[in-house]
Order: structure tokens, then sequence, then C-alpha cells
């Protein structure tokens, strides 16, 4: 079975965003949409001809990669990472659905053509546009956060609902997702760049940018926009959700912003009435602001297991002893001496 990447609400221009750094989440529960994060790391590690790095058997190792390296990184700066798995997507997200299969076909004729013709940048391109996720990498990332001893919730449909639900009920500081939904599903705060942030090469050019997270406030983007949650998912519903992908025509963000501003609702805005009854738009708002969660009763971390991660990576997945061995060390270092300030804080 596969997994379709999301491609997200375009809300960027309306949001409060602010540069911040990994160490400002020391200490902090963060809920990460699982897939979104794993579609990052299958999207970006790759071979030189834009294949997905695997290991001995060919299985793809891409996004156990990330997550090694990524999680490692997390708890070595004391940040506590909690995982988010969808479920079921609403029965709304099938055309969205549909044209994303349709966009990663494309992107394997272009990535194909490009190959033949040597162009191993171009391929590459397309190479990152074709990535699918299946069941297997799913059962893999379960796997590799259990050996961190690292919490992963099943969500019943959207993760970012669930993720978003925990910032409300304050099992969590903040959902972590590339996409803007989380704002919509009420998340408190959202953090962009979390999973991906350091320095990334960009596409067809000799030039390295540094991705830097971003956070956004909700309340204050709500404030700063002077908008109810309800209305902004509105002006989402305007500009197109995944439950309404092609949104409603020649409105975009400024547009829909100022005629839910002027209008207050749909319902109210003269000029969309005729597209809006081709739309199931009190379902879609359903969908944001009843969203079906999980029932999170405790967030549990539990130790890492060095030797269950080590003996996995490197027996089962070709993984190179020194690497793995080499970033343990750097983990086990890390912990002890937060140990030890916890340790010298508490004896004073």
């Amino acid at each position: 079975m596969l997994i379709s990447c999301a491609l997200g609400l375009d809300l960027k221009t309306l949001t409060v965003r602010e540069k911040t750094t990994l160490q400002a989440f020391t200490s902090k529960v963060i809920a990460i949409d699982a897939y979104n994060a794993i579609y990052q790391f299958l999207a970006i590690i790759r071979g030189p001809e834009g294949m997905h790095l695997a290991d001995s058997e060919g299985r793809v190792t891409s996004h156990l990669s990330g997550l090694f390296y990524r999680n490692i990184n997390f708890l070595s700066l004391g940040i506590k990472p909690v995982y988010v798995f969808d479920g079921k997507p609403p029965s709304l997200k099938s055309a969205e659905i549909e044209h994303r299969k349709q966009i990663k076909r494309d992107a394997t004729v272009k990535y194909e053509k490009a190959l033949a013709a040597g162009n191993l940048e171009e391929a590459r391109k397309y190479a990152q546009q074709t990535t699918s996720m299946r069941d297997t990498m799913v059962t893999d990332s379960k796997k590799i956060l259990d050996l961190f001893g690292i919490p992963h919730i099943q969500a019943p449909s959207e993760g970012e609902s669930t993720a978003s639900n925990l910032t409300i009920t304050g099992q969590a500081y903040a959902a972590a997702s590339q996409d803007f939904d989380s704002i919509l599903f009420g998340a408190k705060r959202l953090i962009r760049n979390f999973s991906n942030s350091g320095r990334r090469k960009l596409p067809n050019r000799n030039t390295y940018i540094e991705i830097v997270p971003e956070i956004i406030n909700a309340q204050k983007t709500l404030s700063e926009l002077k908008l109810t949650r309800e209305q902004i998912v509105d002006v989402g519903i305007l500009i197109g959700t995944d439950f309404n992908p092609d949104g409603f025509e020649r409105i975009g963000p400024k547009t829909a912003l100022k005629m839910i501003r002027e209008h207050s609702r749909l319902e109210d805005i003269p000029q969309i009435q005729e597209q809006l009854t081709q739309i199931e738009y009190e379902q879609i708002r359903k969908i944001f602001l009843e969203p079906e969660v999980a029932d999170v009763a405790e967030i549990k971390f539990e130790e890492v297991d060095y030797e269950g991660i080590t003996k996995y990576l490197v027996e089962e997945r070709s993984f190179s002893l020194d690497r793995v061995n080499m970033s343990l060390n750097r983990l086990k270092k890390a912990l002890e001496k937060k140990s030890q300030t916890l340790e010298q804080w508490m004896g004073d």
C-alpha cells in the first residue's frame, strides 16, 4: 500500500512566523507529524542519481537514516519528541490523494528522461517528487522510535489533528509540521523546519542555504489578522485545503482574508455563492473544528536501547557500525552530561 504525501495549505503569507533554534525547545514535548517528517527524509536523503539509500537487500533506508540522526540531535538537546502517525484519511481527501498520485506519475516520467540524458541534477529534483511511503516504512519507523524510547501515537484520522490536540490539552508544547493545516486544527503553536533544519543545497545551483526552524503562535496570528479560529478555517477553505484542493477561482490568501474580514463567513460572501453550493464546506469545517483525535492518557518516554539500535541498523539494515557507534556515543555523552547537571542542581 502506498501512502500519499501532503502538499498542505497555503497560509504562509498570512501567518506571524518567528525564526527560532532547536535549542529553544529543550525540555519541551513536541508533537511531530510523523508522515510529514518521514516524507522529508525520503525526499532529501538520496544518492547522486536521486535514488533512495538502501540496505543489502534493496530495502529503502533513507527514512531510517533521517530518524536516526535527527532524533539523536533532538535527544542530545533535551528535546522530547513524540511522533503522531496518520490513520484513515477523511473521504473528502480522495480527490487530493488522486491528484498527488498523478504528480508522482508525471515526475517519474521526467526523472527517467533526465537520467537517460545524463542530467543528474534534474533527475534528483524529479526523483524527490516521486516520493511515496509504504506500509513497511511505517513499521520500520515505529521500530526505530521504540528502540530510542520515543513515544509514538496512532491517530484515528489526520495525524496533524491529534498532534494539534496535544498542544490544546497541554501534553505538548507545540506541533511540528511543514504544513499549515495544524493552525486550522487548533494547534497553539506550530514549528516549521523542525525535522529538516540545517544546511541544504538549492536545486540546479551550486549554492547552499541554512534552513532554520520557525515558530508560529496561533493566537498571535489570529490577533494580527483580526480573525477567530472559525474564520481562519473559512479563509483556508477559500484558498483550498486538502479537502477542497482547488479552492475558489481567483482567490488567493490576501483576497480570502479580505473577504472574511468583510463578510465574516462563507455563507455571507455574495460573489462565491454559486461555487459554494458545489463544495461540502460545512463538512470541511467540521473536519477542522471537531476533528477526530486519539485519546492520549499519558505520553511516556523510555530509556534508549543502544544495543538494540546498533543490532537493528548495522546487522539488519546495513548501516555503518562506525557511524552508528560514533553517533550513539555522542548521544550517551550528552545525556550523561545533562544527568550530572541535574544531579548537581538538585544537590544544591
